[in-house]
């Protein structure tokens, strides 16, 4: 897999910052199910989607095949 296949990091961020009580940011990483979920729940009444925000920040959110986030 090249570098360039891996999802970015500013654009999951901001996804889960503005959407995240949609689970937009989950879909854009390839996690369907999960961002099906928070859809269904509002992001986990949003707590969910506040500590997606901090993994993603911090490097601990990894997209559905496994690469980081560039």
């Amino acid at each position: 897999m090249t570098q360039s296949s891996s999802k970015s990091k500013v654009a999951a961020a901001l996804l889960c910052w503005f959407l995240g009580g949609l689970g937009i940011h989950r879909f854009y990483l390839g996690y369907t199910g999960i961002g099906i979920i928070q859809l269904l729940t509002c992001g986990g009444l949003f707590i969910w989607a506040i500590i997606d925000f901090i993994l993603i920040l911090t490097g601990g959110l990894k997209d559905s095949e496994g690469r980081d986030l560039i």
